[in-house]
């Protein structure tokens, strides 16, 4: 196989930089340029053709998923999105991504990503979309659940991995996350965070408290039919009687 063709797509400069330096690894690869913006974006792929594009998703004027709708998905080649938020990656695999790249990444998932791009790109060219469309199935099951959240501290947007959060709390039009002591919100309803939640990890309690299974340590009896959830740290919780019977499978059966 020849090597694959890339094209980095990022309104940030050190971004590009960054997958640029990671490319420059590995000699099955060639780098045809760079682009800054989503408009510079569809001229190249237009008249370079890449086989791969590293797609940023939010750039001023035109952003990732408009340059894949300028495109088309026939001519539009192998899509990696690569951004700071989660919260596109559903969307990002309805337009047939091949992988979504959370900022910052590491070395190790970056060429994990590549070699996947690379596999799938020779079975479209050699095997048909039906193999294709496997890869993508399966990459876009591992990929729905969040593995960050942007939550606002002291001022500041802070990117709070789910694997940091001991439990989350509903407080009005806002989520209350409970993390190694501290407490922050999040601007977002119960429902809506359960659903973006890997359900192998997180389990709704009560209809106020969903908790990180990982942080549970024992289940006592309380009055009514209702337990108590007793946390790593000590915390206490409620869990009720509606939801007992599920985090009970969760737990003995640990999915």
């Amino acid at each position: 196989m020849p090597p694959l063709s890339v094209l980095v797509v990022d309104d940030e400069p050190l971004a590009r930089e960054r997958i640029r330096a990671l490319l420059d690894d590995d000699l099955e690869v060639r780098i045809l340029g760079e682009c800054a913006s989503g408009r510079a974006a569809v001229k190249a792929i237009q008249d370079k053709r890449p086989d791969l594009v590293f797609l940023d998703v939010q750039m001023p004027g035109l952003d990732g998923f408009g340059v894949v709708e300028q495109i088309g998905a026939g001519p539009m080649p192998a899509i990696v999105f690569v951004t700071a938020f989660d919260q596109y990656a559903i969307k990002a695999f309805e337009v047939h991504a091949l992988d979504y790249l959370l900022k910052p990444f590491d070395r190790e998932r970056f060429q994990a990503t590549v070699s996947r791009a690379r596999e799938a790109i020779r079975l479209r060219a050699g095997q048909g979309d039906q193999n294709i469309a496997a890869l993508l199935e399966s990459l876009a099951a591992r990929r729905k659940h969040a593995e960050r959240l942007l939550v606002k501290c002291a001022g500041k947007e802070r990117l709070l991995p789910v694997d940091e959060v001991d439990w989350f709390e509903a407080a009005g039009n806002y989520v209350r996350i409970h993390t190694r002591g501290e407490r922050l919100l999040l601007r977002e309803t119960m429902a809506n965070l359960e659903g973006r939640l890997d359900p192998d990890q997180f389990a709704r309690i009560h209809r106020s408290t969903i908790v990180n299974l990982r942080r549970v340590k024992e289940l006592e009896p309380w009055f009514h039919g209702d337990y108590v959830v007793r946390l790593l740290d000590g915390q206490k919780l409620t869990l009720s009687r509606s939801h007992r019977s599920r985090l009970l499978e969760k737990l003995s059966t640990g999915e």
